[in-house]
């Protein structure tokens, strides 16, 4: 069922106008990198700030890297979908694509419990020393992610 659905996407308007359209796959190609940038880069901020400082004052981090990384995932996904759909038979059976999901997943579960665990003590100013492994856990989890992406052209 998972190869159908990676060969529907290929053959899929979107398949189509990425695979015909230089500039189209182009402008997507640098908007998932910029989107990426945004993502790790905001989420890099506040985690080293939570492993260097126990946390303290993240808050004032948070607010705004928080909302970057959110705008890198609102420009990855429909980048992500286009640069897929152009070979999406080849990519989405690539080891590197199923470790770039995984770790994905591994990035936002962590961040999810991260905020169910201490998203108060986030708001009251510093976090317990428990919250570092979740930092230390993010911010592998996305380098790994970045890593794995880039491993997709040559795997």
């Amino acid at each position: 069922m998972y190869l159908d659905l990676l060969a529907a996407l290929e053959g899929s308007w979107l398949g189509h106008a990425g695979r015909h359209s230089a500039w189209l796959y182009t402008a997507a190609n640098l908007l998932h990198v910029l989107g990426a940038a945004f993502v790790v880069g905001g989420i890099a901020v506040f985690d080293l700030k939570v492993l260097a400082e126990h946390g303290k004052h993240a808050w004032q981090v948070g607010r705004y890297a928080i909302p970057l990384a959110a705008a890198g995932v609102l420009i990855q996904l429909p980048t992500g979908m286009l640069l897929l759909a152009v070979e999406a038979r080849a990519l989405g059976t690539n080891p590197a694509f199923y470790a770039k999901l995984a770790f994905i997943a591994l990035g936002l579960i962590n961040v999810t419990i991260l905020h169910i665990r201490f998203g108060s003590a986030l708001r009251g100013g510093a976090l317990p020393p428990e919250a570092r492994a979740y930092a230390l856990v993010s911010l592998l989890a996305w380098v790994v992610t970045l890593l794995a992406g880039r491993m997709i052209a040559y795997l």
